[in-house]
């Protein structure tokens, strides 16, 4: 794989109407090794540029968990830029329907780039995408992505070291919020390369009376050896 073409085919190439069910079924589908090992070690290494960033954030001063994460500036580079405008197409009937399902006003565009000119007509203007960074010890909250009154329903990280052999512990945990129930823990350990599509905020479940809100968290658990990357792809950008 050679250039970013290959990535976009790639993306084609996804079973999206698996992923679609996944979605529906759980509020978060795998795609195993989107990214080759190469890209993902090109992200890390441009990690320490910073030509590439708006902002830099110390988790432990905001009480977020304990690491670091920046902030890329527009314009993004061609591979994630790529990546969000393409995963965004696929996903917005996706959205829509469970707007519809939930009897929520809101429909997005097909394309990103109306998408994104919705967000800046709204003064959401401030670019969303980061890279996260975990050391020994390091581990984030439990937290929802929203950063302002227009955001997409769907979010997705791609994971940039191998479990095991880069680092250890550092699992990605969802959690689950039925009404009324006690809150249902989901722990998921994707391999370099995987990417995960989840849900932003919340997911809709059919009841005896139609379907309903079920809230959504997700956060990482503590890092035990080495060191851990992630690239936080979120497709609605924030409030200037």
């Amino acid at each position: 794989m050679n250039n970013i073409k290959d990535i976009s085919e790639k993306i084609s190439c996804i079973d999206w109407q698996k992923v679609t069910e996944e979605m529906n079924e759980k509020g978060y589908a795998m795609v195993l090794r989107l990214l080759p090992g190469q890209y993902c070690e090109g992200l890390i290494s441009n990690y320490e540029n910073p030509d590439l960033y708006r902002k830099i954030v110390t988790m432990e001063r905001h009480s977020f968990g304990l690491g670091e994460y920046k902030y890329f500036k527009y314009p993004l580079p061609d591979l994630i830029n790529i990546v969000r405008k393409e995963i965004y197409s696929r996903l917005a009937p996706v959205a829509n329907t469970w707007m519809k399902a939930l009897n929520m006003a809101r429909q997005f565009p097909n394309q990103f780039d109306e998408f994104q000119r919705l967000c800046h007509d709204n003064n959401q203007t401030k670019s969303t995408v980061l890279i996260l960074k975990y050391g020994k010890g390091g581990h984030n909250t439990l937290h929802q992505d929203l950063y302002g009154d227009i955001f997409f329903p769907f979010q997705a990280v791609i994971f940039l070291n191998e479990p095991g052999h880069d680092y250890t512990g550092g699992e990605f945990v969802l959690t689950q919020q039925i009404p009324r129930e006690q809150s249902k823990a989901i722990v998921l350990e994707p391999c370099k390369g995987d990417m995960l599509i989840l849900t932003t905020n919340f997911r809709p479940v059919k009841g005896n009376k139609g379907y309903y809100r079920v809230q959504m968290k997700h956060g990482i658990s503590e890092v035990h050896t080495g060191a851990r990357h992630s690239l936080g792809i979120i497709f609605h950008d924030a409030v200037s």
